[in-house]
């Protein structure tokens, strides 16, 4: 059986807003995260991680910022469209893990719903998918409440 294994992993700063886009879905806070999209740094991670297990670059490669039809894009069309390519070169999802690393706003409030969305987004169940979060210890620029980093794994089997 052929399996592979991707990792992804993203920053964005916060700039001001009042709704941070993270994992697909919608949180109240007194930031939001600044980039080229909607700056979901989960699922640019997630996005890269599927990617690179299935050998096609990056998502700078597929959506560059430089276009300006990607700005303001909803990152889950990135995800969509990275899900359908490891679908044609037939893998499919044994599992993903994803942390989040900041210190702000706290992730396991929003946990099962980034989880959910997730699994629905990319056809897979529940079970298969881990969402976490952890900090700095008040280090370096997430520690400092500067912006939120993403780091994310994935393992894919044949179907």
């Amino acid at each position: 059986m052929d399996v592979r294994v991707g990792n992804g992993f993203d920053v964005h700063k916060f700039t001001d807003g009042t709704i941070l886009r993270l994992c697909g879905i919608n949180i109240d806070f007194h930031k939001k995260l600044a980039g080229h999209s909607d700056a979901d740094v989960a699922l640019h991670a997630l996005t890269d991680a599927l990617f690179g297990a299935i050998g096609k670059g990056d998502i700078g490669t597929w959506f560059p910022p430089t276009e300006p039809k990607w700005k303001n894009a909803d990152s889950s069309i990135f995800l969509t469209f990275a899900n359908e390519e490891m679908d044609k070169k037939g893998f499919k999802i044994s599992n993903i893990d994803l942390t989040i690393i900041c210190e702000e706003p706290k992730i396991n409030y929003y946990s099962d719903d980034m989880t959910q969305f997730l699994s629905d987004t990319l056809n897979t169940s529940l079970d298969r998918i881990n969402v976490k979060a952890t900090t700095t210890e008040q280090l370096g620029f997430t520690g400092r409440k500067e912006g939120i980093a993403a780091l994310c794994t994935v393992m894919l089997v044949e179907k």
